[in-house]
């Protein structure tokens, strides 16, 4: 009997009653279960193990660490045991070499299929309670609130605080007091993101996005951008500085007498009363930093590194005038330096800097060159 009459002669005798490969096996159900919670329980304490996050310095840290920490307990048990059937399925009901017949009939489980929708739903309706709770407490508003505008633009951060009418590219912020920042784009989206922190939100063109923190631990931390906006993207990397109440006055107190005491900052969105957007009388080393322009360029003299733009500190000999420096910041596109690409750098800085300011940051520009 050749092998095509062999399986005519299957076919013709029909599905058998009862699967060959699991006769005697009352409860290959339960031995997967078994299996699963054994790998689920593994799982579980090898993901509790792993340090996911830095060590936090916020008060709402440890509860965003907590309700974490509850998904992946709720998370490991679920994927482990639904991949467990499906390979334990797979090795041992798999077909035999030039097995070409039918399985066993198998009718559906009603009371299974009950039990296997009404765990999930429980599970998830659970989490996002929780998670409601969780979300609810953190954004609850605090008495003594300072509040801190943050502008996303390509590529940096810069910080403006109303009430103190101080603006600049450095975070600030004083230990144990409420913060709400007021998170703005001037271009793209991008996302404000301190890691010790948890929190992140979206910068977003037209809209204004808020999140409130409590900083409670002293130290020194990076601003991330975590939303991929453009070629400079990983260079879009500040600092935020958490200082005691009586050095984080001080700070406030130099800041307005580096800017002069003018350029009054509005509590809308960063605009100051002098037409500009930084403080008249600041240097150019101040407004290279308030700018952003670290961000995207090397510059000895200001500890840049960034390679999206040119080496600020190595223009050529025929490059490296008053009026060369001055065109390539109202007009960045006017000339590209051989190997970068044009329209990364923002176009309105003509509009931002009043002229006292444009030849501040060009006059230090000149004087750094290496």
């Amino acid at each position: 009997m050749d092998e095509r009459e062999r399986v005519q002669e299957d076919e013709a005798k029909g599905p058998p009653e009862t699967d060959p490969r699991i006769a005697g096996e009352r409860h290959p159900v339960a031995r997967m279960i078994g299996i699963g919670i054994l790998a689920s329980l593994v799982g579980i304490a090898i993901t509790l193990l792993i340090d996911w996050f830095p060590e936090p310095a916020a008060g709402s840290a440890d509860k965003i660490d907590d309700l974490y920490d509850i998904l992946l307990i709720c998370s490991v048990p679920v994927f482990v045991l639904v991949m467990t059937i499906a390979i334990y399925s797979v090795v041992r009901f798999r077909a035999k070499p030039g097995d070409l017949g039918d399985g066993a009939p198998i009718h559906g489980n009603t009371r299974l299929e009950v039990i296997w929708v009404t765990i999930p739903f429980i599970m998830v309706t659970a989490l996002a309670i929780y998670g409601w709770i969780v979300l609810d407490d953190i954004e609850a508003k605090q008495p003594n609130t300072m509040v801190v505008n943050v502008t996303g633009q390509q590529f940096t951060w810069t910080f403006d605080y109303p009430s103190e009418k101080v603006q600049t590219g450095e975070l600030v912020l004083p230990v144990d007091r409420p913060i709400e920042f007021k998170i703005q784009s001037k271009d793209v989206i991008h996302s404000f993101w301190v890691p010790q922190f948890r929190l992140k939100s979206d910068a977003v063109p037209g809209l204004t996005t808020k999140i409130r923190v409590t900083p409670n631990k002293e130290g020194h931390y990076e601003v991330v951008c975590a939303e991929l906006c453009g070629i400079g993207h990983s260079t879009m990397r500040q600092f935020v500085r958490v200082l005691p109440a009586d050095e984080f006055e001080s700070w406030i107190s130099d800041q307005k007498k580096a800017a002069g005491g003018g350029g009054e900052t509005s509590a809308g969105g960063g605009e100051t009363s002098g037409g500009g957007e930084q403080a008249a009388g600041a240097s150019g080393e101040d407004l290279f930093a308030s700018l952003g322009c670290s961000g995207c360029h090397t510059l000895a003299a200001a500890g840049a590194d960034a390679k999206v733009g040119p080496d600020l500190g190595k223009l050529a000999k025929a490059e490296a005038t008053a009026n060369f420096i001055q065109t390539s910041i109202v007009d960045p596109n006017a000339k590209i330096t051989k190997g970068f690409n044009p329209d990364i750098m923002p176009k309105d800085f003509g509009d931002r800097l009043s002229k006292q300011e444009l030849d501040a940051l060009v006059k230090y520009l000149l004087e750094s060159q290496e």
